[in-house]
């Protein structure tokens, strides 16, 4: 029997590395078409040569209006419509207040605030055309509790959650469904862990998430049932508490 999301349309931000690269690898082994954003085309190409002609590498800069617009443009030029968005890139930073930089933080904002908005905004129409679909944002469990030595983050994480809770109730009468995934730490290149030694020794602690573990979440979040949606998933490292 062929899997729930087999065929499905599915776009995720963040796809070159990550939490993204992860999804795209088993969503394309469960037979879904998938359109890969992120900034570096390279490794974005990389990818896609990887998973064959079921995927399409739109290298997008998420803070700049006409990319996002391409980005919506093409895989309705591919594909014919959108199913799902996993709106999933961003940045991390983290430190005391007092020695930030501003400007570091408001690039921070444009990725992981505005242009997960910008995202959104670009596939709704075809979406509500439709009357179907999945949008599902990563957040963080920074979203969901304040955690002191991420201030920005952390906000940024906070307005993704009240984005994607407010979206979900202007969407649901027209079946759309609108969650956020919000893992702990997570052991790949956004918190600095580059070598697969590395990622094991985090796991083997029960420090750190997998990448693919999220991925998993994030499959079990886009197959159920068109009646049921899941708002909100957290997940943690075992031995993390916050």
């Amino acid at each position: 029997m062929a899997h729930p999301l087999a065929g499905k349309v599915i776009v995720i931000t963040g796809a070159s590395s990550g939490i993204g690269a992860a999804t795209a690898r088993v969503l394309a082994r469960l037979g879904c078409q998938l359109v890969l954003a992120a900034r570096s085309a390279d490794k974005l190409q990389a990818l896609a040569a990887e998973l064959g002609e079921a995927s399409l590498a739109v290298p997008t800069d998420l803070t700049l209006a006409a990319d996002v617009t391409r980005l919506a443009g093409q895989t309705l030029a591919r594909f014919g419509r959108v199913d799902a968005l996993f709106a999933n890139a961003g940045l991390y930073l983290p430190g005391p207040v007092a020695e930030g930089d501003p400007d570091a933080w408001d690039r921070l904002l444009q990725v992981n605030v505005a242009g997960m908005m910008r995202c959104v905004h670009a596939v709704l129409p075809s979406m509500l055309a439709q009357r179907s679909g999945d949008i599902l944002v990563t957040s963080s469990i920074s979203g969901v509790i304040d955690i002191p030595w991420e201030p920005v983050y952390s906000a940024s994480k906070h307005a993704v959650q009240a984005f994607v809770h407010t979206l979900r109730r202007q969407v649901a009468p027209s079946g759309l469904r609108v969650g956020a995934i919000a893992p702990g730490m997570v052991a790949n290149e956004l918190w600095g862990f580059t070598t697969a030694a590395a990622i094991d020794r985090q796991v083997a602690d029960h420090a750190s998430l997998r990448s693919e573990d999220v991925a998993e979440a994030v499959v079990f979040m886009l197959s159920q049932p068109p009646h049921a949606t899941i708002r909100d998933l957290v997940m943690l490292p075992q031995n993390q508490d916050l």
